[in-house]
């Protein structure tokens, strides 16, 4: 397949490190999206009909394709999208999950035999849906596009990825990548699309599944598209993911694992932790050694390997991380990083920032942020913890520190949210199901969940004579 750009429009990817320009590309017409969407529908069934372990071993090439450019795509990200140099990029996580789930494929799509007798051979079969659309977001841009595009590829569906403008150059990265390990250029495309022809395109059933993660508001205008579309969604959508600290935590550990999920990626995660309730005990322990670790960071160009964190993606999400923290000031919270520590806070140059004296009353505890600055409160008891955790509109992920496992596991059943993580944070388990609740949105990822959602039931009821 042979697509040709226009001059309609031009999509542009602006450094966060200097505001330049870094990549520029053009958008497609209509007709040639369509195309696209032809040849892939075409494409499809001969990739289904093509062993499980060729489709798995195809994959785990493209995936290793990526590995052998992973030192210029290093660079190019802090480039799109400002992450400092010195940690290396995204590989070892985008590995882990397309492992896995290679992995499990040949136990997750198996039949389900119900009955194999002299009468009757009953069972279910996993089918692919056919064409899935990948909208991925900016902040991880390889391990989020990768969640859905390895095990859609392992089930027989092809793909049709559409990446965030901000890291225009990835989708070229993965397509290349998986084409020259021997995917068929026509079973995994990368396609330049502005949000009006996506929502169109879902809108008119061209997809049979749409998988989606990015604001809420995108994931909203994803659901009124697909909806008497019947086709399959999933949205990952807005977090505000809290982290308790009970009496007989860690101390050191909850600070640092809490703090770096706080304040890594320039806050800008996910599942990143956003609030932090500490039992009243340990408090003033905890925020002394919170701050005393922030003010450690190097804030400054991602290119630079002693920059410990980068700019945010875009100034505008600066800005409004910025006025969280200054209405939060302004209605009774107390900042604990000096701005004279971080002289280089301006436009996407971010400076961290610790806040206490905080309430569920200000935008900084309940609505997502995506930046590094992190609320800290200070809880009496468990049922306190628990009533402001799930006090959030959001419920992806929720981390608690303490020795007792048993309690920890109580207390986990009583969240509202999709995981649950007992002295971690901020990590995504591929063996577990990657899933949310209230506006952090619908479906579940990876794991056997994740190839259940990216394929459909079919019975045989096979009477024999």
């Amino acid at each position: 397949m042979g697509l040709k750009g226009h001059n309609t429009m031009r999509i542009q990817c602006i450094s966060p490190i200097d505001g330049s320009i870094y990549a520029e590309r053009n958008t497609f017409k209509r007709s040639e999206v369509n195309y696209a969407i032809e040849c892939a529908k075409l494409a499809q069934s001969g990739w289904a009909e093509r062993p499980l372990s060729e489709r798995v071993s195809l994959v785990q090439a493209g995936v290793a394709a990526i590995g052998a450019m992973n030192e210029e795509i290093v660079i190019e990200l802090a480039h799109q999208m400002g992450r400092p140099v010195r940690y290396g990029g995204e590989f070892g996580g985008f590995e882990e999950r397309a492992n896995y789930m290679a992995k499990i494929a040949g136990e997750a799509l198996a039949a389900i035999e119900v009955e194999d007798s002299s009468e009757f051979c009953r069972k279910i079969k996993r089918i692919p849906h056919g064409l899935v659309l990948v909208v991925a977001p900016w902040n991880y841009p390889y391990m989020t596009a990768i969640n859905t595009i390895a095990p859609a590829l392992i089930a027989g569906n092809s793909v049709i990825l559409k990446h965030s403008s901000q890291t225009l150059l990835v989708g070229e990265r993965l397509a290349s990548a998986f084409h020259s390990a021997g995917i068929p250029k026509d079973v995994f495309i990368n396609l330049f699309l502005d949000h009006k022809t996506t929502t169109s395109l879902i809108a008119d059933r061209s997809f049979d599944y749409v998988n989606f993660t990015g604001s809420v508001e995108g994931g909203k205008a994803v659901e009124i598209a697909a909806s008497g579309t019947f086709a399959g969604i999933g949205l990952e959508l807005g977090g505000k993911d809290p982290g308790y600290v009970m009496e007989d935590a860690d101390l050191d550990a909850a600070v640092d694992a809490l703090i770096d999920g706080a304040m890594f990626n320039s806050g800008q995660c996910c599942c990143g932790i956003e609030r932090i309730y500490v039992h009243e005990n340990l408090f003033e322990a905890f925020v002394q050694r919170a701050v005393a670790i922030v003010n450690c960071y190097k804030l400054g160009n991602p290119l630079d390997p002693e920059t410990t964190l980068g700019p945010m993606a875009n100034v505008r999400f600066a800005d409004e991380v910025r006025r969280q923290t200054k209405e939060a000031i302004d209605e009774g919270a107390t900042a604990h990083i000096n701005p004279t520590s971080f002289p280089q806070d301006g436009g996407a140059y971010l400076m961290p920032q610790i806040l206490t004296n905080v309430t569920h009353d200000m935008d900084i505890m309940c609505e997502e942020s995506f930046g590094p600055v992190v609320g800290i409160m200070s809880v009496k008891d468990d049922a306190e913890a628990v009533m402001l955790m799930n006090d959030s509109k959001f419920g992806l992920t929720a981390s608690i520190w303490t020795r007792d496992q048993e309690r920890a596991e109580k207390i986990a059943d009583q969240i509202e949210t999709g995981t649950v993580f007992m002295n971690r944070a901020d990590y995504l388990d591929p063996g577990l199901c990657w899933t949310g609740c209230k506006d952090t949105g619908r479906g579940g990822g990876l794991s056997v969940i994740g190839y259940h959602n990216l394929t459909r039931p079919k019975s045989y009821h096979l009477k024999k004579l």
